[in-house]
C-alpha cells in the first residue's frame, strides 16, 4: 500500500462562531455601538445576498465591529422567513466569510429573531496567506 504522508490543511477563514454572551449583553444595553445597520425586508434572496455582501465589505473596509442585519422574522405557515434562514447560512460561504467573525439574534429592542448581530473580522484577519 502507498503511503502518503498527511497534509495539513490551513484554514484561512474559519466558519463564523455565535457571538459570546458578554459582547451580546454590551451590543443589547448600548454599551457596545453599532457600527451600521442594514434592513432586507422585503427583499428576495438574490437582492438581499448581493445587498449584504456590499454592505459588509463596506463595513469592514470602514474597520467596522458590530453591525445589524434587519432580517424580517417572515410567517410563511409558522416557520422562519425566507432570508432568516438563508441569511446565517450566507456567513459560512466563502464569499462572506473574510467578513463574518460572529454572529447571534439581536436583543428584542433590537428586532429579535429578526434581526442579527455580527462581529465583523478585523482586518488583519482577512489577509491572504
Amino acid at each position: 500500500k502507498p503511503i502518503h504522508p498527511k497534509s495539513k490543511t490551513v484554514k484561512l477563514h474559519p466558519g463564523p462562531q455565535r457571538l459570546d454572551e458578554p459582547t451580546h449583553r454590551k451590543i443589547a444595553k448600548g454599551k457596545v455601538s453599532l457600527g451600521a445597520r442594514i434592513d432586507l425586508h422585503g427583499l428576495t434572496q438574490g437582492e438581499a445576498h448581493t445587498l449584504l455582501h456590499a454592505f459588509l465589505h463596506r463595513a469592514h473596509a470602514e474597520g467596522l465591529r458590530h453591525v445589524l442585519i434587519i432580517t424580517g422574522k417572515g410567517t410563511s405557515f409558522g416557520s422562519d422567513g425566507v432570508l432568516r434562514q438563508a441569511v446565517p447560512h450566507w456567513f459560512s460561504t466563502p464569499l462572506f466569510k473574510p467578513y463574518v467573525g460572529a454572529y447571534e439574534d439581536a436583543a428584542r429592542h433590537h428586532g429579535g429573531h429578526g434581526a442579527i448581530y455580527v462581529r465583523l473580522r478585523r482586518k488583519t484577519d482577512a489577509r491572504p496567506a
